[in-house]
């Protein structure tokens, strides 16, 4: 317990989310309905932190969002490329990533097949991004798949009542260069903006040639007049990155920690060659439009339309004998949404109704671009063409109801029903044939009782459903779908100096989808049902106003992770491990910060972050143990107001890990069985990967805004 008694916190908690739901129509801003049907405020019992713009800002050099809420209670991220840039992923309460449902502007974000959220698609968004709430656990109703650990909900940048240009530039280690601008019309004629951001980021990596190559834009235009808003958004990304998800094993890591061998193959002379083009290279684009009305001062409705379109591939050199050849596996999507929330707001009630109508369709497709003694192989055939179409219809209605000034009771119901069928072959499977229809029902409720100004306790519980994902089905065609309860009980203390939040958490699972460890051909993560299985634990989260110019702030997270009854094939037996850890989720988990602003235009920021012992494997396998680690980061920000030609110029700085750790944060297990030594006995072999994070690095940040 020594190691993180005083372990500190990167961001600030937010103290402002104490609006009520009492606060008429009209002084509620219309761009927050947008996201109020997903969101919740500090009336409702969930578990919540809200990240501004401007505590974003304070870090946003480049790395992308899951980098930027490290520091946030119960957290742990990681990236591929070892330094924020590129595949970077996040877990909050040990829960995988396709288990944290991610909206913006209230329209789905996870792949609707993989359910996974590929921040490298939308380089630098954060540059974008008025402000974001994560809510742990089952939180409220959302639209898109269910939260099964957390969810993230991001709101673009509201309409500026001024016209602004912005240029922010970052140079760092591992030849990191970013740079973007932002600008803004400004509200013409009181009515209309057009606003937009156009950004560009390169960096090498911490890990060999896990380059990336980034560009992203975001263009926004906006009508407001009275009581109506309407918003168009198109904004996208194209991301090219050379692959690092095969990882290294223990022996590289222990000797040459940043070695890739993603490329690897042997040329005609036996020497060891990397393929130039082994890369990641996907387009994505996302079409959005808004229409926020306020019909009076108790209601008021949103609707928002989606296109996304997205298309790419990963290029491989594979060896196979003598028969070398180059593949493209292919990717080509569509994703339509509609969603429409109404909002009644009168007197002591509050209710909320929500439908969301997706549709996706993905083209998965192989292709052979090279080959070397190929025989008859024409390039023009595809070795793998397969389809997934998937169609979600969910509705749901909640009621925030104020029984009396210091009680408030909430209700949630959802319906959500789900079409999913798959066709053609994969780059596995000869025929992947799904047709799965399911219906689930996910109701919530709980109790907030104010026990006076500064002190606050609530209490919810929820029940959760979530379908397995097309890498499921390719893993075990009869995989099922996972359930869960959710109890969440909660104390709020929060005075002019200090805030503090304890959250226990008891998390019930039936057929939870856990990570084997091990991964597909594609880097994805295989997950299995585990039975029964739960998560429990306390979070706890403080801020201390020490002066005017001194902030301490601290979380921590004490948890346990079980599979109830594990099983699985070792040594040729079906074997049961009874109860054993879920892997990927470490017991401890804190952060905290000392923020120290020596004047009005200087501040300083020391963070740290602490994760305790994981396995990668749910058998507890000591082969599978990724080790404890401790991290320090040193933030500087200096600000020049009203310059000769600028209103404001920035400059940051950030060292990370400026202890120099040598530290590892995720990684992959597997297992296979060996026949061959002696015929009469199978024995299962185990392997471990691992994805080393950057050693002492830094990131220096310069912009001007006119």
């Amino acid at each position: 317990m020594k190691k993180f008694v005083f372990v500190l916190l990167a961001f600030s908690l937010s103290l402002s989310a104490q609006e009520s739901v009492l606060d008429s129509l009209e002084v509620q801003n219309l761009e927050e309905v947008i996201v109020s049907s997903v969101r919740v405020k500090d009336n409702i019992p969930i578990a919540f932190n809200n990240v501004s713009k401007e505590e974003i800002s304070k870090r946003n050099l480049g790395q992308d969002i899951p980098i930027l809420l490290n520091f946030l209670p119960n957290v742990v991220t990681t990236s591929d490329a070892g330094a924020g840039i590129g595949y970077t992923g996040i877990r909050i309460r040990g829960v995988n990533s396709q288990s944290t449902n991610v909206t913006i502007n209230g329209i789905p974000y996870n792949d609707a097949e993989s359910l996974g959220t590929f921040w490298v698609d939308l380089p630098d968004f954060s540059s974008s991004v008025e402000n974001l709430q994560v809510q742990r656990g089952i939180g409220t109703s959302v639209n898109g798949s269910s939260a099964f650990g957390a969810s993230i909900n991001i709101l673009t940048d509201k309409i500026s009542q001024n016209p602004y240009f912005e240029s922010a530039n970052t140079i760092g280690s591992f030849k990191t260069v970013k740079n973007n601008f932002r600008f803004s019309t400004g509200l013409l004629k009181e009515t209309i903006e057009f606003s937009g951001r156009l950004s560009k980021i390169d960096s090498d990596g911490y890990i060999d040639r896990a380059s990336s190559d980034l560009k992203s834009y975001f263009l926004q235009l906006s009508y407001k007049k009275n009581k109506t808003l309407l918003k168009f958004l198109n904004f996208g990304g194209h991301e090219i990155t050379y692959q690092a998800w095969n990882g290294i094993d223990l022996q590289t890591l222990e000797n040459n920690r940043t070695y890739n061998p993603s490329g690897l193959y042997y040329d005609l002379n036996g020497v060891e060659r990397f393929h130039e083009n082994e890369v990641d290279n996907y387009k994505q684009d996302h079409f959005q439009f808004h229409w926020t009305q306020s019909f009076s001062e108790i209601l008021s409705s949103n609707l928002g339309l989606n296109l996304t379109n997205g298309r790419g591939y990963y290029e491989q050199y594979n060896e196979n004998g003598s028969e070398d050849f180059i593949t493209r596996k292919w990717l080509d999507n569509q994703f339509y949404v509609i969603n429409y929330t109404l909002n009644y707001l009168k007197n002591n009630n509050n209710i909320i109704f929500g439908s969301t109508y997706s549709e996706y369709d993905g083209d998965h497709f192989g292709e052979t671009i090279w080959s070397q003694n190929s025989g008859d192989i024409e390039f023009t055939d595809l070795f793998y063409n397969g389809n997934g179409l998937k169609k979600d219809f969910s509705n749901f209605i909640k009621s925030i109801y104020q029984i009396s000034n210091d009680v408030s009771i909430y209700a949630d119901l959802q319906l959500r029903n789900i079409d999913y069928q798959t066709s053609g072959s994969t780059s596995n499977i000869d025929q992947l044939v799904v047709d799965k229809k399911y219906s689930f029902f996910n109701p919530k409720a709980g109790l907030n009782y104010d026990i006076n100004q500064k002190n606050k306790i609530y209490f919810s519980l929820s029940k959760a459903h979530r379908e397995p994902t097309r890498s499921d089905f390719e893993n075990n065609i009869n995989i099922q779908p996972e359930e869960l309860i959710d109890y969440e009980l909660g104390w709020k203390y929060n005075s002019e100096k200090f805030f503090f939040n304890s959250n226990l958490y008891y998390m019930g699972y039936k057929n939870q989808l856990v990570l084997t460890g091990a991964l597909d051909d594609v880097g994805s993560p295989i997950r299995e049902n585990s039975g029964k299985s739960y998560r429990t634990g306390i979070e706890l989260e403080s801020v201390f106003k020490a002066t005017n110019k001194l902030n301490i702030s601290a979380n921590i997270s004490l948890s346990e992770n079980k599979n109830i009854d594990y099983k699985t094939n070792y040594n040729g037996v079906i074997t049961d491990w009874g109860d054993t850890d879920i892997s990927f989720s470490p017991n401890v988990i804190s952060s905290a910060g000392i923020q120290f602003s020596a004047s009005q235009d200087l501040t300083f920021t020391l963070l740290n972050k602490f994760v305790g012992n994981q396995y990668m494997s749910n058998t507890e396998s000591n082969i599978s143990k990724l080790s404890s680690y401790s991290t320090t980061d040193l933030n500087i920000l200096y600000t020049i107001k009203n310059s000769a030609y600028f209103s404001e110029i920035i400059f940051t700085a950030m060292i990370n890990n400026i202890f120099n750790k040598e530290y590892v944060s995720n990684g992959y297990y597997y297992t296979y069985d060996d026949t061959w030594s002696d015929p009469n006995l199978i024995t299962t072999i185990e392997g471990t990967g691992y994805y080393p994070q950057a050693k002492r690095n830094f990131l220096l940040g310069l912009t001007f805004k006119l």
